[in-house]
């Protein structure tokens, strides 16, 4: 019985009840150790069995608490399923070609919740996140935005204390429905709880103990056992926890003290490890634990009752011995064939560095950087503490450069790397150090300090061949990331002659070359070096990155060529090549170039999607930067300004240093004509003047202002861009350019034909307004009336509220009125607000169909259907899936 906490119970069941009806929720419990909190959450947990929903149970561990997602593959038991071996054998680093595997797992335990979800009510429960990782956190933080989708509870408990920023804006995601704080026990409910400890009415005696509790409920357990045993009264909590353990055999805590080294939950299999005994021979030690209430049962293995119990045992060894045994249990674990990060957790906790140690990290620091940097940094950093490093302490001091620069400390990554590079003799090593280099200080813009040191390593008489090629591709880059182009393209075409036989030398080098010549605007160059470059390299382990990084590249290059259906079909191939293996840089990059496809092609509530897959931490901020800069014109086109100042925002806090980002210029710049600064519209785009796409857009806003000096010169330049051309676009772009300066109407009749064959809507649109206000100047009224008709149609399908109302005020101005064609604006909300994808969507919901079996019915990604799920509350203003159907019923009946 659940003693004093009545109100909150409650309130938590009342949250089971809901969920066993199909509405999900979230809520956390906080409190002091103790508290409560455990118990609590056990009741909530017994009530949801008995309700008929699942029940997965995890929890967090001090030991652990730097290796990733502990908690929740405990939680969804993810050694019994094929989805969680392979979640484990990423996070072990068995997928070599995984860039950033606790990325990757996360997403994939995104998707074992849901496919938990599709058979029923589940609750989650995850105790003591205080403990608890980063990437857990940051999971349960998207599981709780996913809780209206998914018939599931999320429950947890924590600490107030430590105070860790992740968990506090967990805490206020929740918001005050959510929140479940426990204070202490009243005097009262105290009383009940003595009653029930001794079977009996408590004595005054007693009760006066019990109040030195403060309230706490597990204090006063232990410290009314230990009075009732007949000891004095204990004077701590700890002290009181003593008394119980005295009871104990000493064989009984000797294996007790043991588990304490595997944390509050632990695997009786690596107990017998850890102490060199059967199961059997562990068993009576065991059962007398259990019977003593030390220990419970917890999923497949035991568990400390309370977190302080396994402390109170942990810090009556010595430092020295409990180092010791750490470090013991760490070899006995790696010796027994243990996964790395059970091995990690117990040398995490040894301080020191023997031998072994050092010779464990050089066999197993890449699946440990992969799996948990931080936790790499931490181990490599107590190895390399020494004044000289021999041969395998220089071989871990590039991996612990590595590791550094992951965890996003660069500065120290750039210490290590240069003082490893001084040491070093061995040339891969030594190409692999300038390389962390050259990433180290791209990100502080002091690439130029990179350039030299490379130019020193190639003067040297020494540097030959296959590193000689390698360092001029590293030069290669440097010198695009200094904005180079031309040098950039000579030392790659020098790295692919000194090695034309290595596949990754030469893969590098036409890469490095096509992106030339896509800044340049040659995209069929860039796409006839593309080609070569998928067919030459080899997609081992060496290459594969490269291999994903050049076929978004291709298709790129096959929509600047205007070949749109090649160009979306080649994104989405490579965005799945790049999910199946794990590299979210590179799917984040396919998924960013299929979001401008999106946009140029007038797909735009497919490109707001797609803006929204991926989440943005898992994304290069350039690339997030460009997805929402997108975003933001698609709102600001469709007059939602308040959307679009958010997208705005996310764009402008982003850090993306040198690189100029198209539609963030063309974002900025179309906000500023929305106020009505047109002079400051216009100078917000000479920075990205090199791009194809804005040249039209600074013809228009300099006639607008009256520049005709810059409106001619970038006119002369977009015709010169289109010289000899097939592409249409270009075509177009010349044509509308001309149009626009001499006020033509048939040359900007050409432009609307252009675009219209290359499928950019909006481009078009704008082409048969201005053509429109050409024929009233040249009294064609007839044509003006047709191509302001169609250019309004446009930017009513396109959902181009703003466009479409500005456009209708000036074609009044000049005596062109809309006809009886009027089409109704989009509804934002409510059933007709539906794009067509998510009214096929929501129609499968209706019909009870799961995300992960609407994705599979569609032939979508389960992102996909989650977010357009999202969309789908969002405009019907309703809170669950189960809203949705209802919904769709009242509208049904409604329609007779």
């Amino acid at each position: 019985m659940l003693i004093g906490r009545g109100r909150e119970l409650s309130r938590l069941t009342a949250r089971v009840r809901e969920l066993a009806g199909g509405r999900g929720g979230a809520a956390f419990v906080d409190g002091e150790p103790g508290i409560g909190k455990t118990t609590l959450l056990r009741a909530v947990c017994d009530a949801a069995a008995e309700n008929g929903c699942r029940v997965h149970w995890g929890a967090g561990d001090e030991l652990g608490r730097l290796l990733p997602l502990l908690p929740l593959l405990e939680a969804l038991r993810a050694e019994r399923s094929d989805e969680g071996q392979a979640v484990l054998r990423l996070l072990r680093g068995e997928v070599p070609t995984v860039l950033d595997p606790s990325a990757v797992a996360a997403e994939r335990v995104l998707g074992m919740v849901e496919e938990l979800c599709a058979d029923g009510p589940v609750v989650l429960a995850i105790d003591d996140l205080q403990w608890a990782d980063k990437v857990t956190v940051a999971v349960l933080s998207r599981l709780v935005k996913l809780v209206d989708q998914l018939p599931l509870l999320l429950v947890g408990t924590l600490r107030p204390v430590p105070v860790r920023d992740d968990l506090s804006a967990l805490w206020r995601q929740l918001g005050a429905d959510g929140q479940v704080s426990l204070g202490p026990l009243p005097a009262e409910a105290i009383g009940e709880l003595v009653a029930q400890l001794v079977d009996a009415h408590p004595t005054d005696e007693l009760l006066r103990h019990a109040e030195g509790a403060a309230g706490n409920p597990l204090y006063a357990t232990e410290l009314v056992t230990a009075v009732a045993d007949g000891a004095d009264r204990p004077g701590s909590l700890a002290a009181a926890i003593d008394h119980r353990l005295d009871f104990l055999s000493e064989q009984t805590r000797h294996v007790l003290r043991a588990a304490t080294l595997l944390g509050v939950v632990f695997s009786v299999a690596d107990l017998g490890v850890v102490l060199g005994r059967t199961v059997a021979e562990l068993l009576p030690a065991l059962d007398q634990s259990t019977a003593a209430g030390v220990l419970v049962e917890s999923g497949d293995g035991l568990s400390f009752r309370h977190a302080l119990v396994r402390s109170a045992l942990y810090e009556r060894m010595s430092p020295p011995v409990r180092t010791a045994w750490h470090l013991e249990a760490a070899r006995l674990l790696a010796d027994a064939g243990s996964p790395v990060e059970r091995v990690a957790k117990q040398l995490l906790v040894a301080s020191g560095a023997d031998d072994w140690t050092v010779d464990w990290l050089c066999d197993n620091a890449g699946a440990l950087i992969g799996q948990s940097p931080s936790a790499a940094v931490d181990l490599l950093r107590r190895v390399l503490a020494t004044p000289r490093w021999d041969a395998r302490r220089l071989s871990l001091a590039s991996r612990f450069a590595d590791a550094l620069y992951r965890t996003g400390d660069f500065d120290e990554a750039e210490q290590v790397a240069t003082r490893a590079l001084a040491l070093s003799a061995d040339p891969v090593q030594i190409v692999w150090l300038h390389h962390i280099l050259l990433q180290c200080r791209s990100m502080s813009g002091r690439v130029a300090q990179s350039l030299v040191e490379l130019d020193r390593a190639l003067s040297d008489p020494d540097t030959t061949g296959r590193v000689r090629a390698r360092l001029l591709v590293l030069t290669a880059r440097a010198h695009w990331n200094l904005g180079d182009a031309d040098a950039a393209e000579k030392t790659a075409l020098d790295a692919a002659d000194a090695a034309p036989a290595d596949e990754w030398v030469v893969g590098w080098s036409l890469h490095v070359r096509s992106i030339v010549l896509i800044m340049r605007g040659d995209m069929a160059g860039a796409l006839e070096l593309l080609d070569h470059a998928v067919r030459v390299i080899g997609r081992d382990g060496a290459t594969a990155e490269l291999s994903l990084l050049l076929r978004i590249n291709r298709a790129v290059a096959l929509g600047g060529v205007d070949r749109c259906d090649e160009a979306v079909a080649a994104a989405r191939d490579v965005r799945q090549l790049a999910e199946h293996v794990g590299n979210t840089v590179r799917l984040a990059q396919a998924q960013s170039a299929l979001v401008q496809m999106s946009y140029d092609s007038g797909c735009w509530d497919d490109a707001l999607v797609d803006v929204d897959l991926l989440a943005d931490e898992l994304k290069n901020p350039v690339v997030a930067a460009a997805d929402h800069s997108i975003a933001a014109l698609i709102k600001l086109h469709r007059g939602d300004h308040a959307a679009a100042g958010r997208h705005l925002a996310i764009v402008r806090a982003a850090q993306v240093g040198r690189h100029p980002v198209l539609h963030m210029a063309l974002a900025t710049s179309l906000e500023l004509e929305q106020a009505g600064r047109l002079d400051e519209a216009l100078a917000a785009l000479h920075t990205s003047a090199d791009f194809d796409d804005v040249l039209p857009v600074i013809v228009r806003l300099a006639v607008a202002v009256g520049d005709l000096d810059t409106a001619r010169e970038t006119t002369e330049r977009v015709v010169e861009l289109a010289a000899d051309s097939e592409v249409q676009h270009r075509i177009g772009a010349a044509a509308y350019c001309r149009g626009l300066v001499d006020r033509d109407g048939e040359e900007l009749l050409r432009a609307a034909t252009a675009y219209r064959e290359c499928g950019r809507p909006l481009a078009r649109a704008m082409a048969l307004e201005a053509a429109a206000a050409a024929f009233v100047h040249s009294g064609q009224s007839s044509s003006a009336r047709a191509a302001a008709s169609r250019s309004l149609d446009l930017y009513a399908e396109l959902g181009a509220e703003w466009q479409l109302a500005r456009a209708q005020s000036v074609l009044r101005a000049l005596g062109l009125r809309r006809g009886p064609k009027v089409k109704h604006r989009r509804a934002k909300t409510g059933w007709d607000s539906l794009t067509p994808a998510e009214a096929t969507v929501a129609q499968l919901v209706v019909a009870g169909l799961s995300n992960p079996q609407i994705a599979e019915r569609l032939f979508v990604s389960r992102r996909t259907v989650t977010t357009h799920v999202s969309h789908i509350l969002a405009k019907l203003q309703v809170r669950t899936r189960t809203d949705i159907a209802r919904e769709a019923s009242l509208r049904q009946a409604a329609s007779g």
